[in-house]
């Protein structure tokens, strides 16, 4: 055979009751989820935007808390301008399948390969941001059959450039109680993007986890950009006011209606270049600041931060330093949170 088939790993229903969230926390997730939903709907009556903020990928958990904890402080100083929410990624996408693949795959980015391991590591960390700090976070949606491990935890999820022209990613999202951000595709076209939208926010009938399901539509699907790769590896940022504009436009010209806008200020907007996220963000308030149909559907930001600048090498032993993708450092991440605090 061409698969091993090693360990039976536990269904959700298993680790959700061995590793369970407190009646509060269940009461206080609620309303944290509410408000994200009022903010990507226009109507949060602070007029708010979100930052879903944090490690290219969550490596270690210790690091990952720390970071989590700091970051409930700061929120505490921007409640009345942002709304921050902790990007706990525990699958990498890797275009070429190889490489670190995130805590689920390896909760020991040192060690082969666990996933009993780590469906428990990802539940546990997430857990512990969740009773030590109340916040709720963030993770990408790489493989949908392991969303329900933390549905009851996750705040908000995103599906990535490579899976969201996928059936079944769009199918999922139709029935999750959270908001999902689509991505536009690494090519960076923009109605692939718009297409996974309108599939999301209709009901479905499909096959889930050896259940026949019906999903009722998301309402609170929307629109991520990340930036694009041309043909021959070409970086072009879609963050402009050019790019804000079209994709408003095109929005109205399909039919869709008013679709929430949250801008990736890394990736392909920065070519990776992570200190380059606050100067992205600043620029499209610039462009909120002066087109009211822009500051309408731009509803907020995804950043990768961490408690160090930069990136080290899988096997580095540096506390808080990025395995993947480089980030920014908490000095440079507390500075932006507060300075466009300002400028919301």
């Amino acid at each position: 055979m061409s698969m091993d088939f090693k360990r039976r790993l536990p269904n959700p229903i298993e680790i959700k009751a061995q590793m369970p969230l407190s009646e509060d926390l269940v009461a206080r997730k609620t309303r944290f989820d509410a408000e994200i939903a009022q903010i990507i709907s226009g109507e949060d009556p602070k007029k708010r935007k979100l930052m879903v903020i944090g490690p290219c990928s969550a490596d270690r958990e210790d690091a990952v808390v720390d970071y989590c904890t700091r970051l409930a402080g700061l929120q505490e100083q921007v409640a009345e301008r942002l709304l921050l929410i902790p990007r706990l990624y525990t699958n990498k996408p890797r275009t070429l399948g190889i490489g670190y693949m995130g805590m689920m795959h390896q909760p020991n980015p040192n060690a082969e390969p666990n996933l009993l391991a780590g469906v428990r590591a990802i539940r546990h960390m997430d857990l512990r941001v969740a009773y030590e700090t109340g916040l709720f976070g963030a993770d990408e949606m790489l493989y949908p059959s392991y969303n329900r491990f933390l549905s009851d935890i996750l705040s908000y999820v995103a599906v990535g450039a490579r899976s969201v022209e996928n059936q079944e990613h769009r199918l999922l999202a139709s029935g999750l109680d959270v908001p999902v951000g689509m991505k536009n595709p690494t090519s960076g076209d923009i109605e692939v993007m718009l297409d996974a939208i309108v599939s999301a926010r209709a009901p479905h009938d499909f096959i889930y986890r050896n259940w026949d399901v019906s999903s009722t539509g998301n309402p609170s699907v929307h629109a991520v950009l990340r930036g694009a790769t041309s043909l021959g590896g070409r970086i072009r940022p879609n963050y402009s006011y050019d790019d804000l504009h079209h994709l408003v436009d095109r929005c109205q010209e399909r039919g869709l209606g008013r679709v929430a806008i949250v801008v990736d200020c890394n990736h392909a907007n920065s070519g990776r270049r992570p200190f380059e996220q606050p100067r992205i963000a600043k620029d499209v308030l610039g462009s909120c600041a002066i087109n009211n149909d822009i500051a309408d559907c731009v509803v907020g930001f995804m950043v990768e931060s961490y408690l160090n600048d930069g990136s080290q090498k899988v096997g580095g032993d540096i506390y808080g330093t990025s395995i993947t993708d480089p980030c920014l450092g908490w000095e440079k991440t507390e500075r932006m949170v507060l300075e466009l605090a300002e400028l919301v």
